[in-house]
Formats: structure tokens, C-alpha cells, sequence
């Protein structure tokens, strides 16, 4: 047995005995906080870890987790690994083929059911013989209940110590690209990693209060807060619904916050249809804080953005308002144990900062950005050809593109896939075109794609402030930007339509991953029919 770091198991055990009565995870209802310690939250998992065992189910076995985010995650997540067996958690919004494969391909004998987007497609996705469990939520006819399973059970007294090789958990990847990849981790990793970030980040420990909102399938959720949170002893609150987020997240003033630029975007929206949008940089510093307050980050010492390029107006707006959004880079495949901005000073919208500790990042050749660090997954589960791929002397292969500058710090690319040819026989790289519109204020997201085509095109959905606009005033206005941002473009670069859609890009839709990542190649395929077969003049239309 190897154990050489503290794992997460062992951390819990450390504040189960040292730190009882502290309040561990707080889950609202109705507007009213249920508090549970670290002890009360030991006595769950360790019961129903017990419920586990009287399964009898073979060594290491899968486990899934198919739910939003609440305390019932967590207990369920602790109790795996006390048991000895492997978590897969899927996403609240993956659809039912990648959800099937996903309990398939592992082999899943048992899975914890919340409440989640999919519930109505959980019959069509769980195989026949899996076991399930209701957890809080839950609407999908279950065999038994979370709170059932944990009455009768007799809780597990020991307190054994997991291999630090052993693997805990299988992420699958949010298959942006096609079927999604299980990234096996071990305690070992986790052990190694998470205390470095902590280290990283600083002043986090103590009274750290954490948010937990984001999917906790995904990899930054699982490590920058429930996994922070074993190793800071934290308290972590979860939101009841977007409704309510808001109220929440200023109740909580959480001393550590992470979220994405789409959400990023949302929030410096809400803002400003809520006073004039002025630019925060001309408020005084009371100003500042009464705002970041109503954002409920008026305590967070350590903000971070990730996951995608956050668009460099609104990663500015958020600088000028006092909020230092640290833009960090990483992947499932290494435990995003990458690059995040962590110097003195503000950080520089568009780079995703220097490697933490003894991680190192260098650019091939081709300029693909390659990763060598404590975080590397033991590989794909049952791949070992895709795991060939990305894995060879001990670096691991991104698939990004990016550059290095003179201070040591990595500049992202697009993915080096996404680049495509004209009938011209010109390469794009449509991440460098749509760079050029991240600031623009009528647009939410946006898709540049030509494969085949003479010219590439633009694909866009409104944001608020472009709902607002007549469609003759909207139509000017893009094509004026057009014409200017085309001036400085390369012919074969010059974007020949805009075509704006109709209708948000969505999980829902098929048109976003459950991270919220574009599925470029979903969003070509609807769209490409109409802005191949379009003759006139006109550079600006509707769906």
C-alpha cells in the first residue's frame, strides 16, 4: 500500500474527529438553510457505506451518480469511497445515448438518483439490473431512498485507509467531439494536487465558505470545491435553483468562487439592466464594494474563471469593478493541475496565467500545448489507444494550441481541430475570428465554421442588450461592425455572413456540452444548409 499524501478520505476523517460540530455542507429549502456537521454529515456517509457492503458487489465497482448539486452528492461521493468502490458521476443534463454508454461501458451495478435536467430520459438511459437509489429531488422510480438506505443500515465504524493508487473516481469527458472518454483518477492524485492549488490560491483556509452551483460532474467543481473544501476544512452551500442563486450567493459571500464566462457574461447583464451601465471603472470605491456585495463576491479572496476564453470586455468590466478574475487553464485528463494567473497586480484578460508549482507546460513544434504535472490521469478507462494518444513521456497532449510569452506565461489558442479549409484552399483558425467579436454587446455566443465553403461565416445568438434592438437597427449596426472588423482580415480570413439565430444555443438543445462548451461541428450541421444556399447581397440575416 502506498500513502504518501493525505487522501480525501483521510481529510474527512481528520475534521470528523477534530472539528465535529462545525457545519460542513448547508442545503437550502424554501429560502431556509438545513445545517449538518462534519459529524452528522459522518454518520450519513458511514451508514451508508454500510447500505454498500450489504450490496455484496465486486471489488472496485462503478458507481454512479446522476444528479444536480446538494448535500445528499457529497454523502453519496464519501460513502463510495469508504465502501472501496469507484464514483461516475454523470451530468444533470447528459443526454440519454452518452448516459446509456456511459453506465454500459463501466459496468454500473448500482446509481444514485437526484433531482436533474434528464430525469425524463433516466428510463431510456439506466440498463436493466442497475440498482437505484433516490436521493433529494429525485423523480425517477427508484427500488429504494437515500434516507431509507441510511435508517437501516448499521453504519461502518472503521476508518480504512485507501491506496493512495487506487483509482476513486472515472470523469467522462463532456464528448464536445464525439463519445465521452472515462478519466480514471486515484486518491494519489487528488492528494498531491489539491494541496498544491490551496498553496497556490492563499488565503482561502480557515472560515473558507464555498458555493457549489456548477456541475459536479465536471472536473473544476469536484476539485475547486468539494475536494478544496476536505482539505480546508470549508463549508459549502449549494443553491436550490436559478431562481434563487442570486439571494443565495449574496447570503453566502463565499470567501473562494470559480464560474465560467458564459455565466461571467450573465452576471455583468444582471447588473446592468439593474442601474445604468456605467463603467464600473468610474465608480468610487464604495461604489465598487456596494456592487460587489449585491454580487455576493464582496469576501471572495480567490475568483477565478475557466473552462472557455472569457470575452476580454467582460473580464475587464469585472477588473475595473475590483473583481481580479484569475483566468486559469487545465483539463479532466490532468485534474486541472495547469496555469492560472496568480501574480501581483491585475491579471491580463486573455492569459490564463503561469504553471502552479512544479507543473510544466511547453509548446511542440506544431504549437500544440503540452502538460507535465502531478495531475495526469492513470489513462482512459478500458482505451488504451486513446490513452497512447495523449500520453507519451510523461506529457500529456492537449489538443490546444497556445504560446508561451518572455515572462513565462501561456497565451490559449483554439483547439488545433478546428481549423478548416475554404474551397480556396486556405486554412482558418475560426477561434481567431471569433476572438474579434467576444466584446461585442449584441451578441451572447457566437460560432465561426467554412469547411468547404468560400468564405466563413458567422453563427450568433443575441444577448440582452441585442434582443432590445429593432431588427433594421441591429442589422446596421452588425454590419458596420462587419465591415470594420473584415477591413483587417486576411482575404480568405474575411467572415461573409452573419447569420443570427433564432434561439439560444442550450445542453438542452444539443447545441452545448453540459459544461456549456460549444459543440462546434452540432452547430454547423444546423445551420450550414442555410448559409450555404444563401446568393444575395445581404451580410447580415435571420433565422
Amino acid at each position: 500500500m502506498t500513502n504518501a499524501v493525505k487522501t480525501p478520505l483521510e481529510m474527512f476523517y481528520h475534521w470528523e474527529r477534530t472539528t465535529p460540530d462545525k457545519v460542513f455542507l448547508r442545503q437550502p429549502s424554501k429560502g431556509v438553510w438545513t445545517e449538518q456537521s462534519w459529524f452528522e454529515v459522518g454518520q450519513k456517509m458511514r451508514r451508508l457505506a454500510g447500505f454498500i457492503a450489504g450490496l455484496e458487489l465486486p471489488p472496485r465497482s462503478r458507481i454512479a451518480i446522476w444528479s444536480g448539486n446538494s448535500d445528499d452528492w457529497f454523502i453519496v461521493d464519501l460513502a463510495i469511497m469508504l465502501s472501496g468502490h469507484i464514483s461516475v458521476p454523470l451530468f444533470g443534463g447528459q443526454e440519454a445515448k452518452s448516459a446509456r454508454y456511459i453506465l454500459e461501458h463501466t459496468g454500473c451495478r448500482l446509481i444514485f438518483l437526484g433531482g436533474f435536467d434528464r430525469a425524463d430520459q433516466a428510463d431510456a438511459a439506466i440498463p436493466e439490473g442497475i440498482t437505484r437509489v433516490a436521493m433529494s429531488g429525485c423523480t425517477v422510480n427508484c427500488q429504494i431512498t437515500l434516507s431509507t438506505a441510511i435508517e437501516l443500515s448499521e453504519p461502518v465504524a472503521a476508518s480504512p485507509l485507501p491506496d493512495s493508487e487506487d483509482v476513486f473516481t472515472i470523469i467522462y469527458t463532456s464528448g464536445s467531439t464525439g463519445l465521452p472518454k472515462g478519466v480514471m483518477h486515484s486518491f494519489g492524485t487528488a492528494g498531491r494536487v489539491v494541496p498544491k492549488m490551496i498553496a497556490y490560491m492563499g488565503q482561502i483556509e480557515g472560515a473558507a465558505r464555498f458555493m457549489s452551483y456548477l456541475p459536479l460532474a465536471h472536473i473544476v467543481e469536484r476539485v475547486l470545491i468539494e475536494l478544496t473544501s476536505l482539505y480546508v476544512n470549508g463549508t459549502v452551500s449549494f443553491s436550490e435553483g436559478l431562481a434563487s442563486f442570486g439571494d443565495e450567493l449574496r447570503s453566502v459571500q463565499p470567501t473562494m468562487f470559480f464560474s465560467v464566462p458564459r455565466l461571467w457574461g450573465k452576471f455583468k447583464e444582471a447588473v446592468q439592466a439593474k442601474i445604468a451601465p456605467a463603467t464600473p471603472a468610474h465608480l468610487n470605491d464604495a461604489q465598487k464594494m456596494a456592487m460587489r456585495h449585491r454580487l455576493g463576491l464582496a469576501a471572495a479572496t480567490f475568483i477565478a474563471t475557466g473552462s472557455a476564453p472569457c470575452p476580454k470586455d467582460v473580464h475587464q468590466w469585472f477588473l475595473d469593478l475590483g473583481v481580479a478574475l484569475r483566468d486559469g487553464y487545465g483539463a479532466t485528463e490532468n485534474f486541472i493541475d495547469a496555469t492560472v494567473w496568480n501574480r501581483d497586480g491585475q491579471p491580463v484578460p486573455g492569459c490564463v496565467g503561469t504553471p502552479m508549482g512544479d507543473t510544466a507546460v511547453r509548446i511542440s513544434d506544431d504549437g500544440e500545448v503540452l502538460l507535465r504535472c502531478d495531475g495526469l490521469m492513470t489513462g482512459y478507462y478500458r482505451d488504451p489507444e486513446k490513452t497512447a494518444e495523449v500520453m507519451g513521456d510523461g506529457w500529456y497532449r492537449t489538443g490546444d494550441s497556445g504560446r508561451l510569452d518572455a515572462d513565462g506565461n501561456l497565451w490559449l489558442g483554439g483547439r488545433i481541430g478546428d481549423v478548416f479549409k475554404t474551397t480556396k484552399g486556405k486554412f482558418v483558425d475560426p477561434n481567431t475570428l471569433e476572438s474579434l467579436w467576444s466584446g461585442h454587446p449584441a451578441f451572447a455566443q457566437f460560432c465561426v465554421f467554412g469547411q468547404g465553403l468560400e468564405q466563413p461565416v458567422l453563427v450568433a445568438t443575441l444577448s440582452e442588450l441585442g434582443r432590445t434592438q429593432a431588427r433594421t437597427e441591429l442589422a446596421r449596426w452588425l454590419n458596420e461592425s462587419l465591415a470594420a472588423l473584415n477591413e483587417d482580415l486576411s482575404p480568405h480570413c474575411v467572415i461573409k455572413l452573419i447569420l443570427v439565430a433564432a434561439e439560444d444555443w442550450t445542453a438542452g438543445n444539443g447545441l452545448l456540452t453540459p459544461t456549456l462548451k460549444i459543440r462546434r461541428k452540432a452547430v454547423e450541421a444546423r445551420y450550414r444548409e442555410q448559409v450555404a444556399n444563401r446568393t444575395g447581397e445581404e451580410r447580415v440575416v435571420f433565422e
